[in-house]
């Protein structure tokens, strides 16, 4: 019979709730009824696109013994991260303070009052690779809490210290040298040879490229910047970690030249490469760009107008199954001539880049003259490999609406739809996405962490959320001259500062006060990491959304918010800059002014180059009116009050550093403001 998750919204708990494992949903009534029956708590957490939590599941939350064993002897809590980064994120502090690393799946194991004693990430089924069977984990953590409950008490009091001791670090300036400082750093740890930064596996390190894009005009650093920014786009979108029939990124790539990917798409990488590949100005930014935006609309977005979490890695239960190629398989579906000249392009072998003799696509340069249509054309090799994948058994989707990846999809799209041809149905997508947020996930009054299937969860917003969703306002409001996202935006980030914010200046990812402030999660300790991951911290989302709300409002409010979160940081994004790359774009952008631009007049070509031309400038915050009246209506758009054609045509006008320029009505004129003073 299915078990409590059978209620939940996130498509990885259903993922389990026909496990034999008598799992609860995370909050109080777990720890009640583990204190009633005298036993710990076992804590899974993972999520749905994640290959290690399917293996893990299939062989040791389906075995009936293992779940007997665990139904005797511990409540089981399952949690999915995507849907509680709060409870992963103290979870996750602990497994790497207690083990050295990290990953999903996590396993912890708590006391009554969910402080953990025990943490560690995959069990095997069996004793290998150095590991211990998870039935023998379960079986000493069982005798520990038995017969030595003074050790159990003491080291779960010990990591509690340790998580309620963790904070922001010491406050401190960020300045430009600190700024030219992490670039600096990030060309120490630059892969000359396969682009990126360290080793295998590589990540796409998007928020550290928005951060080096601000900086390829600083006469210190800049050709720096633009070789260490150009080299990894590149490298990224020509390597197997890029889709190169369908469009759309890989989560990573398991080795340094990025070939091999690990195929999850998640939506939270797409959103913030296709801004970076649309602002590159390229053609392959261009091409990379318009792909990857295609890709979100025909296979991310919901019936509801959002956007879906992720693609899983695995199809019939093997990873990567949809996408890898042999020779054999191109000859099959293109003949004998375009098979083979496929498998040159797309670097196919018969020795396999892959598993079983296997290859994953690669376009390491494009074909020129009649190889271009042969490849592009419409009745291409892409077409038709294409077609013929659709048949193949596709991965699973997780189709649940995660607020603030939504939010980088909005920012993304609204790129893409103001830079490149035809982009109209990009920013129609991002008004449906933030549309159906304010609709769906605002729930008296505050926003939700998740929907699916329009029914917004029951979990609060944490602060990504707060700060991903109000910059995609933000840039809805300069890209559409609607004040009604802009007063959204607003209202998202007045939460953020009533109920998040710390004594010191900086943010907590969960409120104080209202949805959200879990007193059960806070007595362990209350979340507050300001390091970027995968996807924005919380701080440096809302510090983002702070500086793009005071330059299209001029309150100043907002900036000495951003200004004191900022400092609040200062130490980490010294020291580690990889981490806090969007932080870091953040104060290259305040530094730069923020470079705010207003482009009006009548839609058409001569305002579409304006804007444009300023859009591709990195960190700048555009709007776009059509200046009739010489100012707007109520409700609207600050930055474009006041501001009209200038002698009839088309024109831009340029602030930075509370200081404003003429305005100008042609190319040459607007390069000559945008580039440093």
């Amino acid at each position: 019979m299915p078990n409590r998750l059978a209620a939940a919204t996130s498509p990885y708990l259903l993922q389990h709730a026909d496990n034999p494992v008598d799992w609860w949903e995370w909050g109080d009534e777990p720890f009640a009824e583990a204190r009633r029956r005298g036993v710990p708590v076992l804590l899974s957490v993972g999520y749905a696109a994640c290959h290690w939590c399917h293996v893990m599941a299939h062989e040791s939350f389906e075995d009936e013994a293992t779940a007997a064993y665990l139904n005797e002897h511990f409540v089981n809590v399952k949690v999915d991260r995507e849907e509680r980064p709060d409870v992963d994120a103290v979870y996750m502090n602990a497994t790497v303070s207690m083990t050295g690393n990290g990953g999903w799946p996590m396993t912890c194991v708590l006391d009554h009052d969910a402080a953990p004693f025990f943490a560690g990430t995959y069990f095997p089924d069996q004793p290998r690779h150095g590991s211990p069977a998870f039935r023998q984990v379960l079986e000493a953590l069982v005798e520990a809490w038995r017969d030595r409950p003074d050790d159990v008490a003491r080291v779960a009091e010990e990591v509690r210290g340790h998580l309620r001791s963790a904070s922001a670090g010491v406050a401190a300036p960020v300045g430009e040298e600190v700024v030219r400082d992490a670039v600096r750093r990030l060309a120490r740890e630059y892969d000359d040879r396969h682009g990126g930064f360290g080793g295998a596996p590589k990540f796409p390190p998007s928020m550290v490229l928005e951060l080096l894009a601000r900086r390829v005009d600083d006469p210190e650093v800049g050709p720096l910047a633009v070789g260490l920014r150009d080299g990894t786009l590149e490298a990224m979108a020509r390597g197997g970690l890029y889709d190169q029939l369908a469009g759309g990124f890989a989560r990573y790539s398991v080795d340094q030249a990025w070939v091999v990917p690990h195929f999850e798409k998640m939506l939270y990488d797409n959103a913030q490469l296709l801004g970076l590949y649309a602002r590159w100005g390229t053609p392959l930014g261009d091409r990379v760009a318009r792909e990857t935006a295609d890709f979100l609309l025909r296979e991310l977005r919901t019936e509801q107008g959002g956007f879906a979490s992720a693609l899983d890695a695995d199809s019939e239960g093997v990873e990567g199954r949809f996408y890898v190629w042999t020779p054999q398989q191109l000859v099959d579906v293109l003949g004998d001539d375009d098979g083979s000249w496929a498998a040159t392009v797309f670097h196919v072998t018969d020795a396999g880049t892959f598993e079983h003799g296997s290859s994953v696509l690669q376009r390491r340069e494009d074909p020129e003259g009649p190889g271009a249509a042969r490849l592009d054309g419409p009745d291409g090799v892409r077409v038709r490999l294409l077609a013929a994948r659709a048949d193949r058994v596709r991965p699973a989707r997780d189709d649940k609406v995660v607020a603030a990846w939504n939010g980088l999809a909005i920012s993304g799209l609204v790129d893409a739809a103001r830079l490149l041809d035809d982009g109209q149905v990009y920013l129609d997508a991002a008004v449906a996405a933030a549309d159906l947020l304010w609709r769906t996930h605002l729930v008296d009054g505050h926003l939700r962490r998740v929907s699916r299937d329009g029914t917004a969860g029951r979990h609060a917003a944490v602060l990504e959320d707060l700060g991903c969703v109000a910059a995609g306002y933000a840039a809805l409001a300069g890209a559409t001259g609607d004040g009604t996202w802009l007063d959204r935006a607003r209202a998202l980030l007045d939460d953020a500062l009533d109920r998040f914010r710390a004594d010191d200046g900086g943010f907590h990812d969960t409120p104080d006060t209202g949805p959200g402030a879990e007193q059960l999660l806070h007595g362990v300790a209350r979340p507050r990491d300001p390091g970027d991951n995968a996807s924005p911290s919380g701080l440096s989302a809302v510090l983002h959304a702070l500086v793009a709300v005071h330059a299209l409002t001029g309150e100043g409010r907002y900036r000495d918010a951003a200004e004191q979160a900022l400092a609040t940081v200062g130490t980490l994004v010294a020291r580690a800059p990889r981490f806090g790359g969007w932080s870091l774009a953040a104060a290259a952008a305040m530094l730069d002014g923020p470079l705010e631009v207003a482009a009006v007049g009548a839609p058409g070509d001569a305002r579409d180059a304006l804007e444009r031309r300023a859009r591709r400038h990195a960190g700048a915050v555009v709007a776009v009116g059509d200046g009739v009246d010489d100012g707007i209506d109520e409700g609207g758009v600050p930055l474009l009050s006041g501001r009209g054609p200038v002698d009839g045509e088309p024109a831009a006008y340029v602030c930075r550093g509370f200081v404003c320029d003429r305005p100008v009505t042609t190319l040459s004129e607007l390069d000559a403001l945008l580039s440093p003073h």
